[in-house]
């Protein structure tokens, strides 16, 4: 198994470490969780996009580079390892976009994602509900047949991005007298939109990370419906793949931090502390298994289906490893005012979002294993 990079990975790996040496702020953004902060990182993505460096392997007509999914990874892997912004509109990029193009039209495609690639449009996610959060199915929003569209009512919550983005995607229940996952609509709507109230949630620090939204009759064009009406199931199991698999947490996110914690380890630590040091090579060995994974999957051509419950689960528990050894070796100063904090606060979210981690367990044991399916 050859496991080099060829000439072009290499080329492109030396243009994208180029550019970031050039363009990445020296002084990090403000946190994206706050009104300036987002306002910033909404800016550093418009910067990304006037180089077409939003979304590389999208066709260069929408934006893209029409790069390989391998000169993805090494651009990931480029971006973390320069300490670059995170990026404010993954809800675009990374769900919204890949979901378009599997079930969207050419006319969608056509006007959703040039917006994206140019850093104009932020995308939140308006999924998860009060008495429906991993159980997706069990929505209650509406989505009523109306002249030209549809009518969206009802309630969204923990929607991230809500209290500062342009537009959010979410499924409704538009055709009640189907089953839990049949009857449901996958839609697009503006957060500005007549009849839509956005409430911002604060997170464990206070920062509203996410937003509960109140839809009362609020106006979808039919052009807004991704996939087809009644069927969206099929459209939001794209996008929770791609959530749950290595699209939104590529590898190269967690070698830059495991990379970063080894010289935190060798600035700080007390080298008779074996146990914390083996906590680390713990952590490193998950990273350097992650990123191994992430060549594997790319290399497939097929849908790797419930197999990202299994990644969901690794990268999402991995996270929290990381960080928790990052403060344990920081001691309390570093609960206080070390940057690692932000990134342990989020990594604490990271087994709930996307489906708890005890959801997809049950989904590994029942469709991956094959065991029966456990008491409810």
């Amino acid at each position: 198994m050859d496991l080099d990079f060829g000439p072009a990975e290499e080329e492109f790996r030396t243009e994208v470490r180029a550019w970031l040496r050039a363009h990445v702020p020296a002084e990090p953004l403000p946190s994206l969780e706050t009104a300036d902060g987002f306002a910033a990182h909404r800016e550093w993505e418009r910067t990304l996009g006037a180089d077409r460096m939003v979304a590389v392997s999208w066709p260069r007509e929408y934006g893209g580079r029409g790069v390989s999914l391998l000169q993805w990874l090494v651009f990931e892997e480029e971006y973390y390892a320069a300490g670059a912004p995170g990026r404010v509109n993954q809800n675009g990029t990374d769900l919204l976009a890949t979901t378009l193009f599997r079930h969207g039209t050419p006319e969608q495609l056509a006007r959703i994602l040039p917006p994206i690639a140019a850093g104009e449009v932020i995308w939140a996610q308006a999924w998860s509900e009060p008495g429906a959060g991993s159980d997706l199915a069990g929505l209650r929003s509406t989505a009523t047949r109306t002249r030209g569209g549809w009518l969206l009512g009802g309630q969204k919550t923990w929607s991230s991005r809500a209290p500062f983005a342009d537009r959010a995607f979410g499924l409704f229940r538009s055709h009640p007298e189907a089953g839990r996952h049949r009857g449901l609509t996958y839609v697009m709507f503006p957060l500005d939109a007549d009849g839509l109230t956005v409430r911002p949630i604060g997170r464990l620090d206070g920062k509203p990370a996410f937003a509960e939204l109140f839809l009362d009759e609020v106006f979808v064009p039919d052009e807004d419906v991704i996939g087809v009406a009644g069927e969206g199931w099929k459209a939001a199991m794209s996008t929770a793949g791609n959530e749950r698999g290595l699209t939104l947490r590529p590898p190269g996110r967690f070698m830059a931090s495991v990379d970063r914690l080894v010289e935190l380890w060798r600035e700080r630590a007390d080298p008779s502390d074996t146990a914390l040091r083996d906590r680390l090579a713990d952590v490193w060995i998950r990273c350097q298994a992650y990123r191994l994974k992430g060549f594997e999957t790319i290399s497939r051509e097929d849908d790797i289906g419930v197999e990202a419950s299994l990644t969901k689960v690794f990268w999402s528990e991995l996270d929290v490893a990381l960080h928790e050894t990052a403060l344990d070796l920081l001691g309390t100063d570093g609960e206080l005012t070390s940057p690692w904090l932000e990134g342990y606060v989020f990594s604490l979210a990271g087994t709930i979002y996307a489906g708890t981690n005890e959801i997809q367990r049950n989904l590994i044991a029942e469709r991956l294993l094959g065991l029966p399916r456990g008491a409810r």
